[in-house]
């Protein structure tokens, strides 16, 4: 065991404390310890100085991950493959009521077909992917000391190929939203060339910082935005007018242009943790906390699609990919993505089979245990779905 003297430490220390000296540059190095992956193993008591030091205490890191997005999982099927959807793709029209305007020895037709208007989507893409891990419990057991640690450790390994499969289908679950964002953006913004949005807003995209801008005759920027609590109040208050909004039957808030409505126990909202903590902190409104934080399937994400090297705003906020449109492959990038709204139904994880296979290796004692995870990942564009924007 490595012992450090550190009388002459503790001393400048405390002279510090009291203000007897000034703020020096500290010798950290003796005090805390950060670990090593490997030390010498030949390392003595400081009694008779031939007793190995022995290991007193083990700790696995064997916390489990449950990831952010779990509310979009759906239902799943065991036969079958297809998942069809089938919709009416518009409200029959008014006619004449003719019990009010009966004409003598007049002849009012009963039989007269009525053709309903149906169609359907199949949805038959499927994801799959697998995370493999090796046990060999023979050779592992020199490194413990009982077989409850041998136990921990199989635990922990486990544990952390969960969290790898947690994190990946994570990573699918944020791509679904994506790919909705950039569906919507394409449907509200077809013509935009070299992804400007900065002076686009639609009923569907929605540049909450150009309405503000518009309505007030301001000049906010996206850096300074979410440092504005006049900004974030009008926000806060765009959003929930949608809310409302889409409790009502229309066809403005979905790409297919569908009648849809979504009452309110049906609606998701997800919004980028720093619009949120910037309502929370600059608002400190009970209107505003209600309205987020108390709806059944509210949900806060540190980013859409990644967080960067820095975390910054500006790789947070951003969504970046292609999409087909018609018979091209159309690449959009946009950024500044406050919060998207959307029906129980607009997207989903559908039919998701988790399962574990594993095989015996004789010859070199050893277990291969084999995770796999098969999943379908789906947007529906008849379905409501509206994303808040700054640009």
């Amino acid at each position: 065991m490595d012992i450090k003297q550190v009388y002459g430490i503790v001393n400048g220390i405390t002279n510090e404390i009291l203000g007897e000296s000034v703020v020096v540059a500290e010798n950290l190095e003796n005090i805390v310890d950060i670990g090593k992956e490997i030390f010498d193993n030949v390392s003595y008591d400081k009694y008779v100085k031939t007793l190995v030091d022995h290991i007193g205490r083990v700790v696995f890191v064997d916390r489990k991950y449950d990831g952010v997005l779990n509310d979009l999982k759906r239902d799943a099927w065991e036969y079958g493959a297809v998942m069809e959807k089938i919709y009416g793709t518009a409200l029959p029209e008014a006619t004449e009521n003719e019990s009010w305007n009966l004409v003598d020895k007049a002849s009012y037709d009963p039989n007269v077909f009525n053709k309903p208007e149906v169609a359907s989507k199949f949805f038959n893409k499927r994801t799959t992917f697998e995370v493999d891990l090796s046990i060999a419990d023979i050779q592992a057991k020199s490194a413990f000391t009982s077989a409850g640690q041998l136990n921990s450790f199989f635990s922990m390994l486990t544990n952390d190929v969960d969290k790898s499969l947690t994190v990946k289908m994570d990573a699918l679950a944020e791509r679904t939203i994506n790919n909705m964002i950039l569906q919507t953006i394409n449907a509200e913004f077809p013509s935009v060339v070299d992804n400007n949005y900065s002076g686009k807003t639609g009923v569907k995209a929605v540049n909450l910082l150009k309405l503000y801008n518009d309505t007030f005759s301001e000049s906010v920027t996206v850096d300074t935005a979410l440092y504005k609590p006049e900004f974030i109040r009008f926000a806060s208050m765009i959003i929930n007018r949608y809310m409302i909004r889409l409790r009502k039957i229309s066809s403005l808030f979905n790409v297919g242009e569908m009648p849809r409505f979504t009452p309110s126990d049906l609606q998701h909202i997800i919004l980028h943790g720093d619009f949120s903590t910037a309502a929370n902190m600059y608002l400190q409104s009970d209107t505003f906390h209600d309205e987020f934080t108390a709806l059944p399937k509210a949900t806060e994400v540190p980013y859409w699609q990644g967080s960067g090297v820095d975390y910054s705003f500006a790789s947070t906020s951003a969504v970046k990919g292609t999409i087909e449109v018609g018979n091209t492959t159309k690449t959009i990038e946009v950024s500044g993505i406050l919060g998207v709204i959307f029906d129980h139904e607009a997207m989903g994880i559908t039919n998701l089979n988790r399962r574990v296979t594993s095989n015996y290796n004789p010859k070199g004692e050893f277990t291969n245990y084999f995770y796999k995870v098969d999943s379908g990942y789906y947007n529906d564009l008849n379905e409501s779905f509206v994303v808040f924007f700054i640009a």
